[in-house]
C-alpha cells in the first residue's frame, strides 16, 4: 500500500498533466507496476495515463522496450543508459507525450560492487526528446525503497512536463 501522501502527489499530478494536455506512460522493474498503479488509483486517470510496462526481466525490457541487449550487457539492468532507453522506449510504444521509467535494486538482496540495494535510476522522457534520469540511493527495506521510488518518479514526471 502506497503512503496517502503519495497518492495525494499522484492526483495532484494527474490533475497538471491532464490540465496541458499531456499523456503519461510507464515502463517500470523495480517497483512492479507501483508507479501506474498510484496513478490508476486515481479516478479519471484514462484522461492521462495510456500504458504501464511492467519490465521486470533483462529479456523483456529488450522485447518490450527496445533497450538494446549491449546495453544491458554492458551497463547492466540498474543504471542510467538503461532508465533512459526504457522511457524512450515507452515514449515509442506507447504513443504518449511523456513517459517515466525506473530500474533498482529494491532488495533485500541483489547488490553487486558499486550498485548497493536501495540504488534506482528513474528516467523520464518527453515526446519533443527532452530526456532526464535521476540517480537515487534509498534507505529502508524494499517496501521503503520501492514507496520512495513511486515518489520520486511522480516528481520527476512533474519537473519535465
Amino acid at each position: 500500500m502506497l503512503p496517502q501522501e503519495t497518492l495525494e502527489a499522484a492526483r495532484a499530478l494527474l490533475a497538471f498533466l491532464e490540465g496541458r494536455g499531456v499523456t503519461l506512460a510507464t515502463a517500470e522493474s523495480c517497483t512492479g507496476g507501483l508507479i501506474a498503479a498510484a496513478l490508476t488509483a486515481i479516478p479519471g486517470s484514462s484522461a492521462v495515463v495510456t500504458h504501464g510496462f511492467v519490465t521486470y526481466s533483462n529479456e523483456a525490457k529488450r522485447d518490450v522496450l527496445g533497450v538494446p541487449w549491449g546495453v544491458l550487457e554492458g551497463y547492466g539492468a540498474v543504471s542510467e543508459s538503461v532508465a533512459r532507453r526504457m522511457a524512450e522506449g515507452a515514449l515509442r510504444r506507447s504513443g504518449a507525450i511523456l513517459a517515466v521509467s525506473c530500474t533498482g535494486i529494491a532488495g533485500p538482496g541483489g547488490a553487486t560492487p558499486g550498485k548497493p540495494v536501495g540504488l534506482v535510476h528513474i528516467g523520464a522522457a518527453r515526446a519533443d526528446g527532452a530526456t532526464r534520469v535521476l540517480r537515487r540511493v534509498f534507505p529502508g527495506d524494499r517496501d521503503a525503497v520501492r514507496a520512495a521510488t513511486v515518489a520520486e518518479a511522480l516528481r520527476l514526471v512533474h519537473e519535465l512536463a
